[in-house]
């Protein structure tokens, strides 16, 4: 099945809602465990997440890295609305910020991060190749990168069936978007392409779920 591209941003209300109130514990945990995984659990300094959403991962990864600061990336006013209503709620405000914008053309506060963590961007980019452009620009050399995406399925139906087996309850809006981001998302052999094409052939990929995969290495 080919590629059918989705919309770079999600700046609906009603989207981000869905989303801050969905319960994405199991992928979102996963995420971290993984990363922790792949590079250990002594992670210090300043994180940078891509495409942080309502700021979910950011919470997860801040509450299992004590020692880390984290910028938190969306090109999305609602998402990051709801992030900030949760970083206060959780405490973490201090050491977790949010900004808006997107890549390739956000101004950065630091020139360089220690750990680049993304989740679920790479599908809502019509030039995959600005992900992992953006990377390299950032992230400090020997720093743990660490990328996971949804999988894209074989055919429309299966990509409905994957919808009703892990998405039955939520709300519409969700189900709808959600459908629409396995469309949109890439293959493990598109990915390693993009990798090659951006000289960062050193990262692993792998797949971790029926939905998922993983890249993950140090610039």
């Amino acid at each position: 099945m080919e590629r059918i591209l989705e919309p770079e941003l999600m700046l609906e209300e009603e989207q981000a809602k869905a989303y801050a109130e969905a319960d994405f514990s199991a992928p979102h945990q996963m995420f971290v465990e993984l990363f922790k995984k792949h590079f250990g659990t002594e992670l210090k300094g300043l994180v940078l997440d891509l495409g942080c959403g309502p700021a979910d991962i950011c919470v997860r990864f801040a509450k299992a890295f004590p020692h880390c600061q984290i910028h938190g990336i969306d090109g999305s006013p609602a998402m990051l609305k709801y992030g900030q209503a949760r970083l206060e709620k959780e405490g973490l405000s201090s050491r977790i910020k949010l900004i808006l914008g997107k890549i390739p053309e956000i101004n950065l506060p630091r020139a360089f991060y220690d750990a680049v963590i993304v989740n679920s961007l790479l599908h809502h980019l019509p030039v995959p190749a600005i992900l992992w452009v953006t990377i390299k620009k950032v992230a400090k050399r020997g720093a743990p990168v660490f990328v996971m995406d949804l999988l894209r399925p074989q055919s429309c139906e299966e990509a409905r069936l994957i919808v009703e087996k892990y998405a039955a309850q939520e709300p519409e809006i969700l189900k709808r978007d959600f459908y629409h981001s396995l469309l949109a998302a890439f293959t493990v052999e598109e990915v390693q392409e993009q990798l090659k094409k951006a000289c960062l052939t050193h990262f692993t990929v792998e797949i971790v779920t029926d939905r998922h995969w993983i890249a993950f290495g140090r610039i």
